[in-house]
């Protein structure tokens, strides 16, 4: 049986419209991100901490092929890079984007033709990058792209600091959660990311992800249909809790998550005013990275990462 992705059958009942318009009415006092800032984002005002208004900004869309193979393949994952984010890291190495918004203003229209035009590229995917506080944006979007033939599988690209109640209207409709887990220390969190709580609400919302969603599934080609992959950036001193990390994808989550242990960590933004992170890591503390996460049990580690790790 062909595969199809979630959201069509929630399209076909008017589920999707549903969900759209509650998660639109949920920016009048804003939850849509753990901050839970009650700002009035209806207003045209901005979110205390994401500093989106009602309308999603966008600083580029196109085919990506620097991202994990299973979303690659042979023509791309349709990234849309959504200006802003809910988190504050020091080291960001997007940070034009994530805290300084470059982008342009977008109506739930232009956003549906970046899908379409993605997809008639011949991408997997649509690839939402830093989605967060954007979700009733993408849901209005998806709707209308929905109805206008869009039929590939959904990427929920995200730092892994979002509200289960708002994941609870992606629950059918996003096909793959791609959630960073950055700190397993909330004091580093704090220290790094200027966020409360990461660590718990991050990992409640990788629960709720794979609950949603299971292990990663790959086609007979390798591209990835529905599933949980996860991301864990390794930084200088072993500060993004690496061990702690895998153990609870391994004993909390399933054996058989996908885990890209990315090494491509270098100093950025503000990172030369903490000495702990103002230089690379070693190609040991990436290596014991690696060694830990099979330690604790994970099978599917990102084989392209992996091979270039002990090859150096």
């Amino acid at each position: 049986m062909a595969f199809e992705p979630c959201y069509l059958e929630l399209s076909r009942s008017g589920e999707l419209k549903r969900r759209a318009e509650e998660a639109h009415a949920r920016l009048e006092e804003c939850r849509v991100c753990p901050r839970e800032c009650s700002t009035n984002r209806l207003l045209g005002t901005k979110g205390a901490a994401c500093r989106t208004g009602e309308r999603a900004v966008v600083s580029s869309y196109h085919a990506h092929f620097g991202e994990e193979s299973p979303l690659v393949g042979y023509h791309g994952s349709g990234t849309i890079f959504f200006s802003w984010c809910n988190l504050r890291c020091q080291f960001c190495q997007n940070y034009e984007i994530s805290q300084l918004g470059q982008g342009w203003e977008v109506e739930p229209e232009e956003v549906a033709l970046m899908m379409l035009h993605l997809q008639a590229q011949g991408c997997h995917n649509i690839n939402f990058v830093s989605p967060t506080h954007v979700v009733p944006q993408i849901l209005a979007a998806l709707t209308l792209a929905a109805e206008k033939g869009l039929q590939i599988p959904l990427v929920y690209n995200t730092g892994g600091y979002d509200h289960l109640e708002t994941l609870a209207l992606l629950d059918g409709v996003i096909d793959i959660y791609m959630p960073d887990m950055k700190y397993s220390d909330e004091a580093t969190a704090r220290r790094l990311s200027k966020i409360k709580n990461y660590p718990e609400v991050n990992r409640q919302a990788v629960k709720e992800m794979h609950r949603q969603v299971g292990d990663l599934v790959l086609d007979e080609k390798g591209i990835a249909q529905r599933g949980l992959l996860v991301r864990h950036l390794v930084l200088p001193h072993g500060l993004a809790g690496t061990a702690q990390v895998v153990e609870f994808l391994a004993k909390e989550i399933s054996a058989s998550t996908y885990l890209n242990v990315m090494d491509q960590y270098r100093p950025c933004h503000k990172a030369d005013q903490f000495p702990e992170i103002s230089r690379r890591p070693t190609q040991a503390e990436i290596a014991e990275a690696v060694s830990l996460a099979r330690e604790a049990g994970l099978t599917r580690l990102d084989e392209r990462r992996h091979r270039l790790i002990f090859r150096l």
